[in-house]
């Protein structure tokens, strides 16, 4: 049968990722204490398309998926999953997303009441002869304003915020790493079950440890630049704020393999 996709374009505009969207797939990881979690992902699969090809062809994304499915598809495995898809599409580039949610069981601070809290979690990989692997995580917290504090004569407010790293490493950073260095950037951690000694415990916690958004990663990057596995690292934090009407939000990018960083 004809293959439309490969036939030439007049047009000559390269594009630089083509592929599929939103796939639900299982998805298998170990954790830190040496377990497995199982859970679904949602998996994203590019490539680069040259000037001179009109399309490429999505089944084959779906194909070498779906090749992998005996075995299943683990952490290790995604820089394989996106040299494969390279080589079946000859392409260039070739890019592998998974988004997922990730479960830890937490403790709360006082009674030792114990809930499942859920992270965002994603592994990215960009194969072009060499593979790139980026792993980010997310995690909600608590942080309470020092303004707030300073200019009241009782209380402060205080905010849920989302603070999140995307991190290029070496060896072996855990899930779990990540979300502890998240937590501890904030006022106070959030928790999945708190009884009342609980609820006293993380409020008046929060209360002696107040922080700005420019704090969170402020801190973050220091818990990060101390990390001699991490060797990149894109951080931001969003607090939802509870007496204004928008957002505050701060980000930051740093190369601690470039001459320039300090």
């Amino acid at each position: 049968m004809p293959d439309v996709q490969a036939r030439s374009d007049e047009r000559r505009i390269a594009i630089d990722r083509v592929g599929v969207k939103d796939i639900t797939y299982p998805l298998r990881l170990r954790t830190r204490e040496g377990g497995e979690q199982h859970t679904v992902a949602t998996i994203n699969m590019y490539v680069a398309l040259p000037a001179t090809q009109k399309g490429t062809h999505m089944s084959r994304f779906l194909e070498v998926l779906n090749e992998h499915h005996c075995e299943p598809l683990t952490p290790a495995r995604i820089p394989e999953v996106t040299h494969r898809i390279r080589e079946r599409l000859r392409a260039r580039e070739a890019h592998f997303e998974a988004h997922f949610p990730y479960f830890m069981a937490k403790r709360a601070p006082v009674t030792g009441a114990e809930g499942l809290m859920d992270y965002e979690a994603s592994l990215a990989c960009t194969g072009n002869g060499e593979d790139d692997l980026v792993l980010t995580v997310a995690a909600p917290a608590t942080s309470l304003c020092p303004c707030s504090k300073e200019i009241s004569a009782y209380g402060a407010h205080n905010q849920r915020c989302r603070i999140e790293a995307s991190v290029r490493f070496t060896g072996t950073v855990w899930i779990e790493d990540l979300v502890e260095m998240l937590e501890a950037s904030a006022s106070n951690p959030v928790y999945a079950v708190l009884k009342r000694p609980d609820e006293r415990h993380v409020t008046e916690r929060a209360y002696e440890n107040p922080k700005f958004v420019e704090d969170i990663v402020r801190d973050l990057a220091q818990l990060l630049e101390g990390d001699e596995r991490i060797t990149w690292y894109s951080i931001n934090s969003e607090n939802y704020e509870s007496i204004h009407s928008h957002n505050a939000y701060a980000q930051l990018t740093r190369d601690k393999r470039s001459p320039a960083h300090t």
